[in-house]
């Protein structure tokens, strides 16, 4: 629906104007009646009309100069003048501004003005169109250039180099020509939490697109000469070119455009970290150091969130996680039976640190990590009426998806919850698998909307059904299952963390903080901050 705006001294031609013509049917919206030229753009400061109808002669500013105050904040703005004066001059500053009728208030004909209307909705339709082609011409643009120089990276890492010239050519032709006596600092940035921003951003095609659009302008504002490429949709290749010398110093420009990128990215509620490699002059050399960049799993695997660090190439330590297998087990199931929660997250904590301590093997400890979940689930079928949700040959695809010990850590304490929420407020409660899958499908889920349907889907069984069958065997209805269960997480990351009440609101799927303070009030008599203020003081 367009915006109209009316403007003229002589209100009753505002009203005549206003009452004379069926606003809705013509799909248009009339925002505002002002009685002077001022008062008229300070509306338009806060919502600006896509079609004005003004007078000329006004007090404090006149219906000309207030068209051209507007076109100046949107160009395209459809303009009709009103007046008593029929002067030729009038007439022509109003064509200079580009002014697409006049029209004299003696000869005033409702209908007329419908007509004018008419033609002005007909050419902002078109106009839109034309814009929309216009932008779906530069998106595809976009697109295609993102594909090429993914492909051009891809390339270089996976493929050899068999022609030196056309590889920088094909740079160049990405916005990175190199020159003699040029150095380059290639960095790799990954998508921290990439399993949770990929859950936010639907798909990785959409994660993808708008990293590429924020990062490309980023690189551009900042003005180093730099270019960027996407690898996939959790990692980015950046090559940044310098001047031999002492005069620059390459390594902090180039911190300075990671912390520039963070922020850029930090507007879409994703952090990322970046690991640096060492500089180079040579296509060779700039493939062989972001190769050892990617081979650094190390660093990779130990960064803390929003890092900027050097790659090390360091080798993993030697430390035998699985000495005491067996005990670490039983802790664990004693801790779980005991619905210690305080304490699952201290021992699991204090085990990844001292993986981390030693700086393992990545892949050593995901897979001791996946085995003591395993053991620890068997050994609590024989004690807990408690039968594993959902097929144990899903797990060892979860954890090879977790990129650092910090979501491996977080990912083995969210396992060990899921098996007390199950008991105590599911699995127990129902004999029926569906609602033992259901209530771990929530479990598993807490960090986003978790909608009646989607379980529903999840579990091959009609919505209605499902809605009824859940509340006769659980005694509440799903909604008010999945409620609970946010407000006994949110309950714990209060106790356990000093995360702020918004940040604790988007890790559990709320857009609305107002909203969540109100159904976490309703659930616990507290708000967030009272209910963390009342721990403090206990």
């Amino acid at each position: 629906m367009y915006k109209v705006m009316l403007v003229d001294d002589d209100y009753p031609v505002l009203e005549l104007i206003h009452y004379a013509i069926d606003w809705d049917r013509l799909g248009l919206s009339v925002i505002g009646l002002h009685e002077n030229g001022v008062r008229a753009l300070e509306a338009a400061e806060a919502e600006m009309p896509d079609i004005l109808i003004t007078d000329i002669g006004m007090p404090q500013m006149d219906g000309l100069e207030l068209i051209a105050r507007l076109k100046e904040k949107k160009p395209n703005l459809r303009a009709a003048i009103l007046s008593c004066h029929s002067e030729f001059e009038y007439a022509r500053q109003a064509m200079k501004l580009q002014v697409q009728d006049y029209l004299l208030k003696d000869t005033l004909d409702p209908a007329g003005i419908r007509v004018l209307l008419s033609q002005f909705i007909g050419s902002l339709e078109q106009e839109r169109e034309l814009q929309s082609k216009q932008i779906r011409m530069e998106l595809l643009v976009d697109r295609n250039r993102s594909l090429l120089k993914e492909k051009f990276i891809r390339s270089t890492l996976q493929q050899p180099l068999l022609d030196r010239e056309k590889w920088k050519a094909e740079l160049a032709g990405f916005g990175l020509p190199l020159q003699e006596g040029e150095t380059i600092i290639p960095v790799i940035g990954l998508v921290d939490e990439f399993r949770a921003a990929k859950h936010r951003f639907q798909s990785d095609e959409v994660l993808r697109f708008a990293l590429d659009n924020v990062m490309e302008e980023t690189v551009r504002q900042y003005g180093l000469k730099a270019v960027h490429f996407h690898y996939s949709a959790q990692e980015t290749v950046l090559l940044a070119a310098f001047q031999g010398g002492l005069k620059v110093n390459g390594y902090e420009e180039t911190r300075l455009l990671l912390r520039k990128l963070q922020e850029a990215v930090g507007t879409m509620k994703l952090n990322m970290s970046f690991l640096i490699g060492e500089s180079c002059s040579s296509p060779e050399g700039i493939k062989s150091s972001l190769l050892q960049i990617r081979k650094d799993g190390l660093s990779r695997f130990y960064r803390q969130s929003g890092a900027i660090a050097r790659a090390e190439g360091r080798s993993p330590g030697a430390y035998d996680l699985f000495y005491e297998f067996q005990k670490s087990s039983e802790k664990l199931r004693d801790l779980i039976i005991g619905k210690r929660v305080g304490e699952i997250h201290s021992t699991v904590n204090n085990w990844l640190e001292e993986a981390e301590k030693h700086q393992l093997d990545p892949a050593a400890v995901k897979d001791w990590v996946l085995r003591l979940l395993l053991d620890t689930r068997l050994k609590l079928q024989s004690v807990l009426d408690y039968r594993a949700a959902g097929s144990a040959d899903v797990l060892p695809n979860e954890v090879l998806e977790l990129d650092t010990v910090t979501e491996v850590k977080e990912w083995l304490i969210s396992e060990c919850l899921s098996i007390i929420a199950a008991d105590r407020y599911g699995g127990a409660a129902s004999k029926r698998t569906e609602i033992a899958e259901a209530c771990h499908f929530v479990t598993q889920h807490l960090d986003r909307k978790i909608t009646l349907e989607e379980v529903a889907e999840h579990l091959f069984m009609n919505p209605s059904y499902f809605s009824r069958l859940f509340k006769k065997e659980t005694g509440e209805t799903f909604i008010e299952y999945v409620t609970r269960m946010k407000m006994n997480r949110a309950k714990e990351m209060l106790e356990r963390s000093a995360a702020p009440v918004g940040k604790i609101c988007e890790t559990l799927g709320y857009d609305n903080q107002s909203y969540f303070i109100k159904l976490f009030k309703t659930f616990s008599g507290l708000t967030p901050v009272e209910y963390r203020s009342q721990l403090r003081k206990g």
